[in-house]
C-alpha cells in the first residue's frame, strides 16, 4: 500500500470521481461524510454482536450498500458510475425486517429516551446521524438530483435504526426509558 496523505487536500478540496476537484465543505461532501459516519457506527453495532448473531448479515449488507451510495454520491452529474446500486431491494428488505420487528415489540406508543444497551445506545446514534444524512442528500438533491433510490434507502435506514435499538432492548430484558407518550395517539 502506498501513502495514505496524498497533500492533495491541503488547500481545503478534495476530490469526486472522475478528478473533479470540490470544496471540503461541498454539500456532496457533507452528505457523504455523514453516510461514512453512519457506515463506521454500523460497524461499532456489529462488532459488539456475537459473529453468530442474526443481524449481522443485514448489517453487513447495509455497510456494503453504504459504500456503493457514496460512491454514488461523489459521483458528479455527467458521469457514469460503475457500482450498482441495490437500494431498492435493500429497502424492501428493511420494510419486511421492520415489518416483522414491529410485530414482536411492546407498547409502541410513547419516546423513548436513547440508551440503554451498547448495542441499542449505538442504534438510536446511527438513527440520528441517518437523519442528518437524509437532511444533507435532500440538500444536494434540490441543486443536482440524488437517485430518489437512494432517498428512500436512507429514510427507512432511521427508522430500522429506531426498531433494532427497541428489539435490543428486549432481547436482553431491559426496559425502555419512555420520555412521553405520542400526543396524537393520546388523542384517540
Amino acid at each position: 500500500m502506498g501513502k495514505i496523505y496524498t497533500r492533495t487536500g491541503d488547500k481545503g478540496t478534495t476530490g469526486l470521481l472522475g478528478g473533479m476537484r470540490v470544496p471540503k465543505d461541498d454539500i456532496r461532501i457533507e452528505a457523504n461524510g455523514c453516510l461514512d459516519e453512519v457506515n463506521a457506527l454500523v460497524g461499532v453495532v456489529r462488532s459488539q454482536l456475537p459473529a453468530s448473531d442474526e443481524w449481522q448479515e443485514v448489517l453487513h449488507a447495509i455497510q456494503r450498500e453504504l459504500m456503493v451510495v457514496m460512491s454514488h454520491v461523489a459521483t458528479p452529474p455527467g458521469l457514469s458510475n460503475p457500482n450498482v446500486l441495490e437500494t431498492d431491494s435493500l429497502t424492501l428488505r428493511l420494510e419486511r425486517a421492520m415489518d416483522g420487528l414491529s410485530a414482536t415489540l411492546a407498547d409502541r406508543a410513547y419516546f423513548v429516551l436513547p440508551g440503554g444497551t451498547p448495542v441499542a445506545a449505538h442504534l438510536q446514534l446511527a438513527r440520528a446521524v441517518v437523519r442528518r444524512a437524509e437532511r444533507r442528500l435532500w440538500t444536494l438533491h434540490k441543486q443536482t438530483p440524488v437517485d430518489e433510490s437512494i432517498l428512500r434507502f436512507v429514510n427507512r435506514l432511521s427508522d430500522f435504526f429506531f426498531l433494532l435499538a427497541r428489539a435490543d432492548m428486549q432481547r436482553q430484558g431491559l426496559s425502555e426509558e419512555k420520555w412521553q407518550a405520542f400526543a396524537y395517539k393520546a388523542r384517540r
